[in-house]
């Protein structure tokens, strides 16, 4: 039961290759050529979508004095919400729900941000480490929780991302084992129960994308 459970989550395919984290693109490859050129329904959404999010990502930015371009941060959540959509269809491996995916994503954003703060603006991130208004006694003690705070960044980003996709694919894995055992009527309820939870999980890709989106410009702010 518990190896069948995480089966979904295997990256192996029967050549036994890894051959499963090939998903991550099928999102840019399942996109038709013709939707980047001839104006419709979806491409205007879509087109729409990404500029909210440059507005927002800008005034983010603009707040902490930034400039620079959204479209490392507009990139980054389209492809993870590709990701996250796609892991909600029957046989298709889901590559942000391992570690090893969001880490890849989170952890060199975030060294990055690090090593451009401390190198060009030394004075600043030192700053940051001792917010305003902290009493001299406790000086010392607020830099080891900023520091801690800013080390487990990475982790906390990657393991939000992780831990909801997970959650939510166990919880419909769990449910649809359950439904051989179950009479009639209760098949009915399980079936309306599945697609509540299906639409509650697509609402999960579309915030957890996000969310990893706006705290990685806001720790790219922090940084100016």
């Amino acid at each position: 039961m518990m190896a069948s459970l995480f089966t979904s989550f295997d990256p192996s395919t029967n050549l036994s290759m890894s051959l499963n984290w090939l998903s991550t693109f099928i999102g840019i490859i399942l996109i038709p050529s013709v939707f980047w050129v001839t104006p419709c329904r979806s491409s205007f959404i879509w087109t729409k979508i990404l500029s909210t999010l440059h507005k927002e990502f800008k005034i983010l930015m603009a707040s902490n004095k930034m400039n620079g371009s959204t479209i490392m941060f507009v990139s980054l959540f389209s492809l993870i919400l590709f990701n996250n959509f796609l892991g909600l269809f029957p046989y298709i491996f889901t590559s942000t729900s391992h570690l090893s995916m969001t880490l890849a994503l989170a952890l060199p954003l975030w060294l990055s941000f690090m090593i451009y703060g401390w190198i060009n603006n030394t004075t600043h991130m030192l700053a940051h480490l001792v917010p305003q208004g902290t009493p001299p006694m406790l000086m010392p003690f607020m830099v080891c929780i900023e520091t801690i705070s800013n080390i487990i960044r990475p982790g906390t980003l990657a393991v939000r991302l992780t831990a909801n996709m997970i959650a939510g694919h166990l919880l419909l894995t769990l449910l649809g084992n359950t439904g051989n055992l179950m009479s009639l009527y209760l098949i009915n309820l399980l079936i309306v129960v599945q697609l509540a939870l299906l639409t509650l999980e697509s609402a999960v890709s579309i915030i957890q994308a996000y969310v990893f989106a706006v705290l990685s410009t806001l720790y790219s702010s922090e940084v100016n």
